[in-house]
């Protein structure tokens, strides 16, 4: 019997004298190519939690500009108006101080009745200022603060210390802690000089 007619039973198999260990990856490569796999996950949650963080941040900061804007909308949303407002309580305060104390005491009829009506609703608009954060600077006998006061003229005076306020022409007035108008002032020179004006501490 020739070679080529020999039962295929007996022919050999190529496949069987392949070692099945041959062409299995080898364990440390199968290590390695996890270790690299774990390496790339990592990397990318890494990458994930830290646009997640970002964002997260830039959210916190987008709503906290909110809320500050719109509580400074609430504040200081009127300050156009009451800078306004303060030039009609200007008037009721001159048209009392007008008339000295004697003459207000014997006034009768209806002259009294007018000047306890501008009494009343100066007083009135003084405390609706105020329920709106508006709030009056009267610095007669303190240091001079150029960011409170502004100076108008100076008043020659050795006992007094040199940069005090000794006279009110006009009062100020703030807005939520920030000046709406300075108040216009006196101010003294020549005496000892007097100690600095502590300035607040910046907030954030």
């Amino acid at each position: 019997m020739s070679e080529d007619t020999r039962n295929p039973a007996e022919q050999p198999d190529a496949s069987a004298s392949v070692s099945p260990e041959a062409s299995a990856p080898a364990p440390e490569d199968i290590a390695a190519q996890f270790a690299a796999e774990k390496e790339r996950l990592e990397a990318e949650i890494a990458s994930l939690k830290d646009k997640f963080l970002r964002a997260f941040a830039e959210a916190d900061n987008v709503r906290r500009r909110a809320e500050r804007e719109v509580a400074d909308a609430k504040v200081y949303g009127i300050t156009g108006f009451a800078r306004d407002v303060l030039t009609v309580a200007d008037d009721f305060e001159r048209a009392l101080a007008a008339i000295d104390a004697d003459a207000r005491a014997k006034a009768e009829g209806t002259l009294k009745t007018l000047l306890d009506g501008i009494d009343l609703t100066s007083r009135a608009l003084t405390q609706t200022l105020t329920k709106h954060g508006v709030a009056k600077i009267e610095p007669e006998g303190a240091k001079f603060d150029p960011n409170l006061h502004q100076a108008m003229f100076e008043v020659p005076n050795t006992e007094i210390p040199s940069g005090t306020v000794v006279q009110v022409v006009q009062p100020g007035y703030t807005i939520g802690g920030r000046v709406l108008r300075p108040a216009l002032v006196g101010v003294s020179k020549g005496g000892p000089k007097a100690a600095p004006v502590e300035t607040p501490a910046a907030q954030d």
